[in-house]
């Protein structure tokens, strides 16, 4: 089981990688998570609503990804993957019921740590108009970049913090 310094905000509450097998559950946690994002950005043109299993199937073997569970349940996950110099986070979601605990940050920072060393950027996207992410995002260091969003999306970059 993969760990970071700080235990996640549910104290039960285990992290490990996604497989396969994990794939139908993740689509329909992201399905959920992505209808808040649909109505504050006034659009279904969101591509995680048009995943199919197969497409996070695709994603989970090309990504890292991680899944957070409670006592079996799927509560949280985040994936990210290396480009060129910059490690790309994506689908951070947390199950609606659990929103505003903190789990958010948690995946944020799990996944900001599994960044190999020489990484220099951190970056995500989210939806333009989706007020809440973007305030998390800026808590956590994350600015508007220059890196071309999908339409309707901001791309975030924070720079990777070196130990001294």
């Amino acid at each position: 089981m993969a760990t970071v310094d700080d235990v996640p905000p549910i104290p039960a509450a285990e992290v490990r990688r996604a497989t396969a097998s994990d794939a139908g559950e993740l689509l329909v946690l992201q399905r959920c998570c992505w209808v808040e994002e649909a109505l504050a950005n006034d659009t279904l043109d969101i591509p995680a609503f048009h995943e199919s299993l197969d497409d996070v199937r695709a994603w989970i073997a090309s990504w890292s990804t991680w899944c957070l569970r409670l006592h079996g349940r799927l509560i949280g996950a985040v994936r990210a993957q290396r480009e060129g110099t910059s490690w790309d986070i994506g689908r951070l979601m947390v199950a609606p019921d659990l929103a505003g605990r903190g789990l958010g940050r948690w995946l944020l920072a799990f996944a900001e740590a599994q960044a190999p060393a020489d990484i220099e950027h951190l970056v995500l996207f989210t939806g333009a108009a989706s007020t809440r992410n973007l305030a998390m995002y800026s808590r956590a260091g994350y600015q508007a970049g220059s890196t071309p969003a999908p339409p309707g999306a901001v791309g975030l970059v924070k720079a990777r913090a070196r130990p001294n």
